[in-house]
Parts: structure tokens; C-alpha cells; sequence
């Protein structure tokens, strides 16, 4: 039985695949994206988030610290993230009487996260929906999705996975065959923006892309998120829409940016890494988005947030 390390698991879901779904998210991704909106998915490890909203003041956190992480500040607890979680036991969280303090990630077995996901089987049925594995990078964890994957397949649970493609290319093509829908990110067609979005090039996401494509294509969508400034360019927009056609994937969803993860930086004592003078995309400016992919016959849509 193989364990592996999980940050969340969201029931009812309506985005990441079509009907209800079970959605999974699995610690530690490869790429530092900048406009990430899950920053406690980047690291393999736990990590401590504090809320600012909901805390107090009381530094009841501070003294149950066993590492001596945390010092009192102007406005609120100040914290060694350097020294924060070498105890691993995290008195601090259970101290705080506010609610103020989470850890983000904990190690399940799949056994008990394909328990969760078997819970929810009846809305499965009734819907057209199954489980979706997301993250982070689900196939940063391989041996861990490989066994939730066949432990859903054995239940008659179909299942997704959501990736960035920056992984080992042996890694996807031994799992492929029981994925039933790859909801694959392409975000940059230019290898010089795409590390600077992402700290990585963009040619062994394409090289898997294309690998999956030849054995079968009409098991991916084709994701991008629309940056404004950075990926929402005709040019960049023209290029991937191409490139999906010319691999025969019929399906593609643009991704509209929002900020709904700046909260979660400060959480865990990191700065927010891209400020943008117009984060809200014009109307007009999804629909030439969405009739780029479209005039080349590939089939797109608003994907949900």
C-alpha cells in the first residue's frame, strides 16, 4: 500500500471534469507558475498557514512552540519559516484557540483517500461524474497515483487527471491507460516566456503532450490560463490553438485569471509574485480568445475557477 502526501480533498464539484466530481489534491509540483492560485500545492512537505483573519493576537501559538519559530510582532505572530515544523508534531495548531493556524499537506494512504472518493460513488452514477486527481503535479507523486488510479478502477470509478506536463514522459505513458481524461495545461508556445511564467521551459511539456496525442487524443483537454500580459496574447492564443488541432485534440478550456489565491501567499509568509494593472479580462476579449481555438476547429469553452 503506497502513501503519498495530500493537501485537500473537495467534495461536489462541478469544474475539473464533467459531472460530479471528487477532486484530490496531491502536494509538490515541479513548476513556480506565477500566477499559481494554490501556493501551498508547490512544496512536497507540510507547510504551516496562518490566517491574519481570524487571529487574535494571543501568542498562545508562540508559547506551545517546541522549535522557537514564532516571536511576537506589531500585528500578529512573527514566524521562522526556516525553523517552523522541525518539531512535525505542531502543538502551535492545536494551541491556537482562534482557528488561526492550519498545516497544509498531510500524508494519507490510498487506501484511505480512494475511501473518501468511494463515498461519493451515488453522485458519480447519477451524473456522469468521478474523480479528478489535481494538485501540485499528481504525477510528481507516480507510484502514489498509480495505485489511487487502479484502486478507482477496480471500484468503477472513472477518473481524471489534471497536470502542467513537466514531468518524465515514462512516467505519464505507463499510467495513461487508466486515465480517462487528461485535462492537460498548455500555458506558453514560446520557450524564453514560458520560464519566465513558469522557472521551466516548455519542451518536455509539449514532447508529452504530443506523446499522449498519438495514442489517443480525444482524451485530452487542452488548458490555458488567459494572463493579461503574459499568456493572453493573439500570437501565443494563435500558436496553441494550432497546435491542439494539428494533434487532433478536440477539446480546449481558457482559464480566466483571478486572485483568489493572494490570501493563501501571506498565509504561509510568502509575497504575492505578479501584480497586474488589469487582472479582469474584457468580455470581448474571452470571445476573440474563445473564436482563435474555434476557426480551427477545436472545440473551447470558459473552464470554471
Amino acid at each position: 500500500m503506497t502513501e503519498g502526501m495530500i493537501f485537500d480533498i473537495q467534495h461536489y464539484a462541478v469544474h475539473d471534469g464533467p459531472g460530479i466530481r471528487t477532486l484530490v489534491f496531491l502536494k509538490g509540483c515541479p513548476l513556480r507558475c506565477l500566477w499559481c492560485c494554490n501556493p501551498e500545492s508547490q512544496n512536497f512537505g507540510p507547510e504551516l498557514r496562518h490566517s491574519m483573519v481570524r487571529c487574535r493576537a494571543c501568542y498562545a501559538c508562540k508559547d506551545h512552540c517546541t522549535a522557537g519559530a514564532i516571536r511576537e510582532g506589531e500585528s500578529g505572530p512573527l514566524m521562522d519559516r526556516e525553523a517552523c515544523g522541525v518539531c512535525k508534531t505542531w502543538p502551535c495548531v492545536e494551541a491556537c484557540p482562534h482557528g488561526a493556524l492550519a498545516v497544509m499537506g498531510r500524508a494519507m494512504t490510498a487506501e484511505d483517500v480512494v475511501a473518501r472518493v468511494a463515498a461519493d460513488a451515488a453522485f458519480y452514477e447519477n451524473s456522469g461524474g468521478g474523480v479528478t486527481f489535481s494538485g501540485g503535479e499528481p504525477f510528481a507523486q507516480p507510484e502514489f497515483l498509480e495505485d489511487l488510479l487502479l484502486r478507482c478502477k477496480v471500484l468503477g470509478i472513472r477518473s481524471a487527471v489534471e497536470t502542467c506536463g513537466h514531468v518524465p514522459e515514462a512516467a505519464i505513458l505507463e499510467i495513461e491507460p487508466l486515465i480517462g481524461l487528461f485535462l492537460f495545461d498548455v500555458k506558453a508556445m514560446d520557450p524564453r516566456l514560458h520560464e519566465r511564467c513558469t522557472g521551466a521551459s516548455n519542451e518536455l511539456i509539449l514532447k508529452n503532450l504530443r506523446a499522449l496525442a498519438e495514442r489517443d487524443a480525444s482524451k485530452i483537454t487542452v488548458r490555458v490560463p488567459l494572463v493579461p500580459g503574459y499568456t493572453d496574447a493573439e500570437e501565443n492564443l494563435s500558436a496553441i490553438a494550432s497546435l491542439t488541432a494539428e494533434l487532433g485534440i478536440a477539446q480546449a478550456e481558457l482559464m480566466s485569471y483571478h486572485e483568489l489565491g493572494r490570501d493563501k501567499y501571506e498565509g504561509l509568509g510568502r509575497p504575492y509574485p505578479i501584480t497586474l494593472q488589469d487582472p479582469h479580462p474584457l468580455s470581448a476579449q474571452m470571445e476573440a480568445a474563445l473564436r482563435i481555438f474555434r476557426e480551427r476547429g477545436v472545440a473551447c469553452e470558459i473552464g470554471g475557477e
